[in-house]
């Protein structure tokens, strides 16, 4: 069956090959090529203009993410000696503010009056943490939130042994 149509494709080609390209069109081709390349020509100036955006893009980002360090000014920075000991407070603060809170489920109306009064001195602290940096007298400063983390650990401590006096206090009327 395909020798038929093959056959007969071959005694008909004069027939089939009757219509050919114009002469002009080669010539339109080429016109056409001429023109995509005219568009696609480099401009200097697009990307000279794209590269200097993402250059001011990325230094707002730099600057809003990387502040200027005199802002964030710590303890260690004006004295490393109070740096160490700010970091002993701190922990101690942490652990025993743990133990209280383990004491809150059983007596927390005076949970709250001792939280409210850690409050009060870590809102001292702050206050004194955003000072440093412009103080005239940052060794002043440290010395001051030194002393404050050291009142803060006693009041916690005092609140601790408050806590255990007053739940023995309730273990022993309960027997």
């Amino acid at each position: 069956m395909n020798t038929k149509i093959e056959d007969f494709i071959k005694e008909n080609k004069k027939e089939f090959d009757t219509d050919r390209p114009s002469a002009n069109l080669w010539d339109k081709i080429e016109q056409e090529l001429v023109k995509k390349n005219k568009k696609k020509k480099f401009d200097i100036r697009l990307w000279m203009s794209i590269a200097a955006s993402v250059i001011v893009l990325l230094g707002l980002i730099f600057i809003s993410e990387f502040p200027i360090k005199k802002n964030k000014l710590s303890i260690a920075d004006v004295n490393p000696a109070y740096a160490t000991r700010q970091v002993k407070f701190v922990s101690l603060i942490e652990e025993k503010r743990d133990s209280l809170q383990i004491f809150a489920e059983a007596s927390p109306e005076l949970y709250k009056k001792f939280s409210a009064d850690l409050q009060t001195l870590n809102v001292a602290y702050d206050g004194l943490r955003k000072q440093l940096p412009s103080s005239p007298n940052q060794q002043l400063i440290v010395k001051a939130m030194v002393k404050n983390l050291e009142m803060q650990l006693q009041l916690v401590s005092q609140q601790l042994s408050i806590i255990s006096e007053v739940s023995q206090f309730k273990k022993e009327n309960r027997i």
